[in-house]
């Protein structure tokens, strides 16, 4: 259907499916990753040996996700390297439990080195995803492979894999830094070479992405362009990250100044700097949303598209002070700010607030703009007070 993306959610609780559903969602992927992140640890637990992948599956999305979706198909997140199951036997439970669908997660494709050879040389190999998924398609079952470079996807092709679906590695979490423009576009190449596979074998064939660098609407708008993209799935992006940065921020907004706010600059990085603002605006407004971080002032240059004297150049004209300079003392408004706002933080915590990993910088930095140590600043705050 022209101008309608296609969205996968991998959900690993009923709650994210839910309302996954109510926003739009056109499938759900009920993968171990998934429980994983509800239990706030991180999708790559999933590759341990920390419980049955299937048996953990089956039971919290027939239990959980199946309930509460009653318009869009759930895909099942089959370990197909499991040596303990019949392939054909135990995709045939999988439909009879009333899933549309299955995925190859966890996959071999994540893991390299040498425990991937070891895990090939007992045959447990990415052949046997590309067998679940030639089997699910045999029996009427939606197929939704993980491919990650073009050989997988020409033999997923074959098996007759309904979509394809270039996955870029875990994704990324955190705050968005001027650097992950960078990545977009090296994840960008990779999925065109994967897509021409598509193209020269099926071209009709459904392609999706998922993971690494691509977490935000902004970030699959990128994608899209010059790709066949068809759309996007995502995991962290829709349950972890979200409820990460909520959560976060308003246990802060409540014991500081202030809220992050990083989706509008985003857009405005990929869009290009110049529609929106001159140079040191942008420099100006990003060190105001993202000051928390470490930030590189190269890589602000490298986004603008300018050499970085000729932006430190601006910057200083502009500013009066240079970007190392405007960057500290910013940090220590912040921190006063803090300090002021009568919380409970220790000075150590309110270092980390402002971007200081390193408290004895913190504090050397606090007292040359301030002309005293922030423990004094803080004592004579609360003797006035």
């Amino acid at each position: 259907m022209v101008g309608h993306h296609i969205i996968g959610v991998a959900s690993g609780a009923g709650i994210t499916a839910k309302y996954a559903e109510q926003g739009g969602a056109d499938f759900v992927l009920a993968l171990n990753a998934g429980k994983f992140r509800q239990m706030g640890r991180s999708s790559i637990s999933g590759f341990l040996p920390f419980c049955n992948s299937n048996d953990m599956v089956m039971e919290f999305a027939s239990r959980e996700i199946k309930p509460v979706t009653h318009s869009i198909p759930v895909i099942f997140g089959l370990n197909a390297t499991d040596p303990t199951i019949d392939l054909e036997y135990y995709i045939e439970r999988i439909k009879s439990m009333g899933f549309e669908g299955i995925n190859n997660f966890p996959t071999v494709g994540l893991i390299d080195g040498q425990y991937r050879e070891a895990l090939e040389e007992e045959g447990l190999t990415y052949n046997l995803e590309v067998e679940a998924i030639r089997i699910a398609h045999e029996k009427g079952l939606f197929t939704v492979a993980f491919v990650f470079d073009e050989d997988q996807t020409r033999e997923m092709l074959r098996a007759g894999a309904d979509i394809i679906c270039a996955h870029l590695g875990f994704t990324a979490g955190g705050m968005l830094g001027a650097k992950k423009v960078l990545s977009l576009e090296a994840a960008k190449h990779k999925v065109k070479n994967i897509f021409a596979v598509c193209n020269e074998i099926r071209p009709d064939v459904i392609k999706m992405i998922y993971g690494g660098p691509v977490k935000t609407p902004v970030d699959v708008q990128y994608m899209y362009s010059d790709t066949d993209l068809l759309g996007y799935i995502g995991g962290s992006s829709f349950e972890r990250i979200p409820s990460e940065k909520s959560i976060t921020n308003i246990t802060r907004a409540f014991k500081t100044t202030g809220e992050l706010s990083e989706d509008d600059l985003m857009v405005k990085m990929l869009e290009g700097i110049t529609k929106h603002y001159d140079y040191v605006q942008f420099v100006k407004k990003y060190v105001s949303e993202h000051y928390m971080q470490t930030i590189s002032f190269i890589d602000l240059a490298s986004v603008l598209y300018i050499s970085r004297s000729h932006l430190s150049h601006l910057f200083k004209t502009e500013v009066g002070c240079s970007f190392p300079q405007y960057l500290v003392q910013y940090r220590v408004n912040k921190a006063m700010e803090i300090i002021n706002s009568e919380n409970e933080l220790n000075l150590s915590e309110v270092a980390q607030l402002v971007g200081y990993q390193d408290y004895s910088q913190f504090c050397k930095m606090f007292k040359k703009y301030v002309g005293q140590t922030p423990n004094h600043y803080k004592t004579g705050h609360k003797h006035i007070g």
